[in-house]
């Protein structure tokens, strides 16, 4: 076929495609002439198209999901469905405190996957290239600690750039420490009481830690699947302390625009039962270090 035939049949193919005739009286091309315009058309349109991405294939809202950090190391998130809460305990619960209160409802208004355990040394380790902990011995499976609040988004912002840059970040969400209300809200997985178990079977605390922390999942998870919310390590939260809750009815709560303290939930390895309860609000100074403070991942929409 010369160069000027193959443009004539290519411009005939043109028009029978979107409909229309560029000459009245359009000769016929040849049956494999056409199959083949028509084919090398398709082709190029497909590969003209730009690669989509698989974020959202990926991060299935509805579905738990497994990063692989730096060395393979694995790291379980669990999906945390949106939905509605009382924040805060009544005066009548044992060990509570007025900076517990108002109690208040709030409104979670969009899903967000929260880390399945608290952050091990081991990932913190593939991530940070560090492992400032001080229970080494107690194994890379035991949550990491004597991290600052500072040192925990550092971890989450390497985290975010390293998955932004590989396309694995739904569109929307970074990893974060969670707020406090989306803390407490998948805490209680649901309850309403002090704790969502028995003290004894959820958390490692004073009455059986031995003064250390352990291998993090050995104790029963909640019912959404989370496991050391209570006990083993103090979990930072991306909020600013305030000395009292909001009150009412709020939604997405994020804390005060700025204060002194950063706010810690959980209880730690350390600590009596009063300190071990859903609503029990801690805080300490962004910068410090200790053994008692960990931080347990996130993965929410942007703030």
């Amino acid at each position: 076929m010369n160069p000027l035939q193959f443009f004539e049949d290519l411009l005939l193919a043109m028009s029978i495609i979107m409909g229309f005739s560029i000459n009245p009286m359009p000769r016929l091309l040849k049956p494999l002439t056409l199959i083949w315009i028509m084919a090398t058309m398709v082709i190029g349109l497909s590969r003209a198209q730009p690669p989509a991405s698989t974020a959202a294939l990926d991060f299935p809202a509805g579905k738990n999901h497994t990063i692989t950090l730096p060395n393979t190391v694995a790291l379980d998130l669990v999906w945390i469905a949106p939905g509605t809460f009382t924040m805060g305990a009544p005066s009548l619960e044992d060990g509570s405190h007025e900076w517990e209160r108002p109690q208040t409802v709030v409104t979670i208004s969009k899903g967000f996957w929260l880390g399945k355990t608290p952050v091990t040394q081991g990932q913190y380790q593939a991530v940070m290239g560090n492992n400032p902990s001080r229970y080494v011995k107690a194994g890379l499976d035991a949550p990491v600690e004597m991290v600052s609040w500072h040192d925990a988004m550092k971890f989450c912002d390497g985290l975010t750039k390293q998955e932004q840059a590989a396309g694995r970040l739904p569109q929307g969400y970074a990893y974060t420490l969670p707020t406090e209300a989306q803390w407490e809200y998948a805490c209680r997985a649901g309850t309403t009481g002090a704790r969502y178990g028995n003290l004894d079977d959820i958390a490692w605390y004073a009455g059986n830690s031995g003064n250390s922390t352990h291998p993090v999942g050995q104790k029963k998870p909640n019912a959404f699947g989370l496991y050391d919310m209570i006990g083993n390590v103090s979990q930072w939260c991306s909020d600013w302390y305030s000395e009292k809750l909001p009150g009412g009815n709020v939604t997405d709560p994020v804390g005060p625009g700025s204060a002194s303290y950063r706010v810690l939930r959980g209880g730690c390895w350390g600590d009596t039962p009063e300190i071990c309860r859903s609503a029990c609000r801690l805080a300490n100074h962004p910068a410090l270090h200790a053994s008692l403070f960990g931080f347990r991942l996130a993965l929410a929409p942007s703030r």
